[in-house]
């Protein structure tokens, strides 16, 4: 097996480093989760495919991978800088639904969304309401330590009480406002922020609990201090998130851990974070996708509109996870053709290779079978015995992750082993399921007929593209080519591309 060095961007320091785990042979990684209050918008799940695609990674790499991933069902105010009504209690009332409810209905909604992505999921889901007794445990320690004060809405963390409050996200610090919730005459730094939440004296709360400082409920950014303590330990490997997180959720989550284990330790060794998925409008310079503004776009959203969510997860490994990425139609369009021709020579090959391709293809499926094991022993099988000029394919695939997770690159070696003719059919077949493990794009999996979804928006029936498709081969026959050019126009304007292939024409829905 190819074994170049892994180096990964650590945000905490802002350079590539060699990954180094604090266990040889294991990893302990934890990532920010959804607050599920409303449906993921597809920039929120750039940054599940860039954990995915890490997770695949580092299962390649041979790691035994501890994965958490939080769900924020309590605590997350609509401003990230203690501001704000609770947003599972505010979408409780406007939807007129339990919180309860919300919180179920919304976290099956994500795991499905997941799923679709083809996603692993974690070792461990870890929900908020389910820790608070925890959480009180580690916000009495903080208190014990000496690093919170107590106002009358709740227990204040004091940032100034840990050296390089705000390192992470290169904060100035004497730049800063205080937080319009709480005047710069409570808060003694305008950096500080809630731990515990005291409820008024005049309204309940959907959610809350009895605690020292009052009922009340967790501040957000103690959350996942807790849960990651709790599970992965003071100090693990990676930790996780949008970029969005960086410069105060997890610098206030840093804050936390340090305080709590009375040192200057981050928690997590590394701190990743993908970079925001852009929405562009005439004109403007594009900005990222908000629920509170309302510019953002569902999995569901893509789907309705003709586009399989495997083509958008291609289109999100185009580009690196640190790289702003545009969103438009036609990219997505484009990756979804893109992903039909490999499904096409993935299914090509297996006719080839015959009745043999069954055993690589079950040995590739099984790589769902875990919760975090490493593929070194569907490697070991896959790659056995194989030609020097195949082994420069894996080669190349090992080189483009162990960049920093650089996937277009193995987009590229993915393509040009596709394309190579002079490639045995069995070696490109076990080779496009080694690609397949990292990328997770379904390529042995899922056929190219599974990419037409009809667009909800579409009138004409399969029979009636069939009559118009039949009509348009007639008049090619008979060279009436603008009965021909007329009946493709017809076609394209009810959302239906055509192509002209040796075999006959071939037809697929046009994302609208």
């Amino acid at each position: 097996m190819t074994d170049h060095t892994l180096t990964l961007f650590n945000s905490y320091g802002r350079e590539l480093q060699a990954f180094a785990p604090i266990d040889p042979n294991a990893v302990r990684l934890y990532s920010c989760g959804p607050t599920v209050y409303n449906y993921a918008h597809i920039g929120n799940l750039r940054a599940y495919v860039f954990v995915d695609t890490l997770r695949r990674t580092l299962a390649w790499k041979g790691y035994n991978v501890t994965h958490v991933i939080n769900i924020t069902d309590v605590g997350h105010l609509t401003s990230d800088a203690d501001e704000g009504d609770d947003k599972m209690e505010k979408a409780a009332a406007q939807q007129q639904r339990t919180v309860w409810d919300i919180a179920e209905h919304y976290t099956t909604a994500f795991k499905t969304d997941l799923t679709r992505l083809n996603i692993l999921p974690p070792s461990l889901w870890s929900k908020a309401t389910d820790h608070i007794q925890e959480m009180i445990a580690f916000a009495e320690t903080l208190e014990q330590n000496g690093v919170t004060y107590a106002l009358d809405d709740g227990l204040y963390f004091d940032t100034s009480k840990v050296a390089d409050y705000g390192k992470l996200g290169l904060l100035d610090l004497d730049g800063q406002e205080a937080g319009k919730r709480v005047s710069a005459g409570g808060k003694r730094n305008p950096s500080d922020f809630a731990v515990w939440r005291r409820s008024p004296t005049d309204k309940q709360r959907l959610m809350e609990w009895h605690a020292p400082w009052g009922i009340g409920a967790p501040g957000w950014h103690l959350e996942c201090s807790v849960m990651s303590a709790k599970y992965l330990g003071d100090r693990f490997d990676i930790h996780t998130g949008g970029i969005d997180h960086r410069q105060v959720h997890h610098c206030n989550e840093i804050a936390q851990n340090q305080a709590h284990s009375a040192c200057d330790h981050p928690g997590a060794n590394w701190w990743m974070h993908n970079e925001f998925l852009v929405l562009r409008s005439d004109g403007d310079e594009g900005e990222k996708m908000s629920k509170s503004k309302g510019n953002f776009l569902t999995l569901q959203s893509l789907i309705d509109r003709g586009i399989h969510p495997l083509a958008y997860r291609l289109f999100l490994l185009t580009a690196s996870y640190r790289s702003n990425l545009e969103f438009s139609w036609d990219a997505v369009a484009a990756a979804r053709s893109n992903l039909r021709r490999m499904l096409l020579r993935v299914a090509r090959l297996r006719e080839e290779v015959g009745p043999a391709a069954d055993r690589w293809l079950k040995i590739a499926a099984e790589a769902k079978f875990q919760s975090g094991g490493p593929f070194t022993y569907l490697r070991r099988e896959l790659e056995a015995g194989l030609s020097p000029k195949a082994a420069g394919y894996i080669d190349a695939l090992d080189a483009a992750l162990s960049n920093d997770l650089h996937t277009p690159d193995a987009l590229v070696a993915l393509g040009r082993l596709l394309d190579d003719k002079k490639l045995a059919a069995e070696e490109a077949l076990r080779l496009a399921c080694l690609f397949d493990l990292t990328l997770g794009l379904a390529l042995t999996t899922v056929s190219a007929a599974d990419l037409a979804i009809r667009p909800q928006s579409a009138t004409i029936t399969d029979a009636e593209i069939t009559a118009l498709i039949d009509q348009r081969t007639a008049a090619r026959k008979a060279k009436d080519f603008a009965a021909s050019d007329a009946l493709r126009d017809q076609l394209l304007a009810a959302g239906v591309e055509i192509k002209d292939t040796p075999q006959g024409t071939d037809w697929e829905w046009r994302a609208v």
